[in-house]
Parts: C-alpha cells; structure tokens; sequence
C-alpha cells in the first residue's frame, strides 16, 4: 500500500510548471536546501524523473541516473551550489543573505525579495528533497531534514511569511517539523499538494468526528458510573436505617424517596424526581436525599 508521503510526493512530482525556466531554478534551490553531496537519492520513481527534468531545464545535462540499494540516484559532477552559483549567482546571493529572517521572531513581516511562486517552489524543492509526512489516520508530523542551520532558517523564514507554523530542532541534522494538523494542510496547499490536502482534511474531519464521539461515550459512561455508585451508597444506607429500625425517624417524603430508590437502583435524580410525582426539582430530590443519608452516617458513626 502506497504511504501518505510517497502520495504527496507523486502529486508534486507531476505538478506540471517545469515549462518555467526561473522557477525551476527555485525549485533546485529548495533541493539544494537538504543536500550538501553531488548525489541526489529517492525511493520515489516520480521525484527521480522531475529532478532530472528539472537539471535538464536549467542547463545540466552531465549527470548520471543509477540504484542505489531500493532507491534511485542521480549524480552531477558539481554540487548543486555549484550549479545554482553559476546559473544566477546574484538571486542565490540575495537569498542566502537573507536566511538569517527564520530567526527573526518578526520575519512574517519581511519578503524574500522573491515572488511567492519562487518560494513556493523553493519550499516544495525542500520537501521533495528530504521530506516526510506520516499518515495523517495515525497521527500528524511533517518533517524536513535541512544540510545547516542557515538552509534551515531560509525554509523557516519563507513559511513564517506566509503564515504557516513551524518548529525546528537541532540534532545531528537541522530539523523542521508541524505537528498540528491545520498548518500541515496549510503546508501541502501552499506547496501544491491540492489532493493530497482534500484526503488530509476528509481524515481529519474523520477523525475529529470520531474523537468527539468517543469523547461523549466516555462522558457518558463517567456520568453513569457516577450514578451507579452513588445509588449503590444511596441503597446500602437505606437498607442500614431498615436494620437499625429508624426507618421511622425520616419524614413521609424521605420514606417515600428512599422506598423508590430500594425498586429503582439504576435511576437518576432526575428520574426519581419524576417517581415521585410532585412539583420538586432535582435540588429538592438531592436535599431530600442527603437528608437520609446523614441519618446513616450518624447510625453508622455510633
């Protein structure tokens, strides 16, 4: 059966713009994000061919496509900073100077001197290098492994502009990841994942439907088992002003209350209320109770 994230990749690996010279040069530097080698590996037969159609668009045709394990490779003979230098070394510049806004607690409220297409095909190049998303039926986490902190800070910066929320750690590898089920949707749509987001929100919205049946089932259960155990008390005290012989010392309407309760042990208060035949309330069925039970108590005390 196909992942989730091998879904997402597909989708995006067959995003048809590669006719677009300038955003593919965007998209390589979002590839470059994640890998510092002159070797580009994936399991996905999709991301092998754009990335391969996307060196060939911006003038690198001496690589070479092989397996590697299970997973395809690709090879250049210059890493892809190399190549994205000597393409448009100005634009990678003007970048890479500004990666320093992901950590700026503000960035949101700087651009990237870049359209939002461009940053949009930055981050996709980002994730198709190096990507994961779990299946959003188990649980929700996004993640990105990034080459150094500064690649990290670019990909953080440009999401941060468009309001998408991120979290980073530093392990052996500079880490990006979402957690929280909105902003990974907000991710796949601002990267073009336009299925892979309807299947996302339709499990979401299953499993939120789910959750708050459960949630009202276990409400539902407390609530009952709260009832249970407060008739049983209610009983074993009833049944104790029987064998003391105090029976008598309750009042005609405490007797007749505790009578109902003895012959309805799973009631609530608000169907003894309605036993009773009278024009009290669930207050008055609790007062009129505690009433009992404080003369058990003081049998029980003594």
């Amino acid at each position: 059966m196909t992942s989730f994230s091998k879904k997402v990749k597909k989708e995006l690996s067959e995003i048809n713009n590669l006719s677009n010279k300038t955003l593919d040069w965007f998209e390589l530097f979002g590839y470059s994000l994640t890998n510092s080698s002159k070797e580009f590996i994936t399991e996905s037969k999709y991301n092998i061919n754009r990335y391969a159609r996307i060196l060939d668009n911006v003038g690198v045709n001496d690589y070479n496509i092989g397996i590697s394990g299970k997973n395809f490779a690709i090879k250049t003979k210059k890493t892809l900073d190399d190549v994205l230098r000597g393409e448009n070394a100005i634009e990678y510049d003007k970048i890479m100077n500004n990666a320093d806004c992901g950590k700026n607690d503000h960035s949101n409220e700087r651009n990237f001197l870049i359209d939002e297409n461009a940053n949009k095909a930055i981050i996709r190049g980002a994730f198709l290098g190096s990507g994961t998303i779990s299946d959003p039926r188990k649980g929700y986490h996004l993640e990105i492994y990034f080459k150094d902190e500064k690649s990290l800070y670019i990909a953080i910066g440009i999401l941060n502009y468009y309001n998408i929320n991120v979290k980073s750690i530093e392990q052996k590898k500079w880490i990006l990841y979402i957690e929280e089920g909105e902003s990974i949707s907000n991710f796949l749509a601002f990267v073009g994942a336009k299925n892979s987001v309807l299947e996302f929100e339709e499990t979401r919205v299953v499993k939120e439907i789910r959750n708050n049946v459960n949630r009202q089932i276990n409400l539902e259960n407390a609530n009952l088992n709260k009832t249970i155990l407060s008739s049983v008390k209610q009983i074993n005290y009833i049944k104790l002003i029987k064998k003391k012989n105090r029976f008598n010392e309750l009042s005609d309407k405490e007797r007749k209350l505790a009578e109902i309760r003895l012959k309805n042990p799973d009631a609530s208060l608000d169907d003894l209320r309605k036993m009773l035949g009278e024009n009290i309330s669930k207050s008055g069925v609790s007062h009129r109770m505690k009433k009992i039970e404080r003369l058990a108590e003081k049998l029980e005390n003594n």
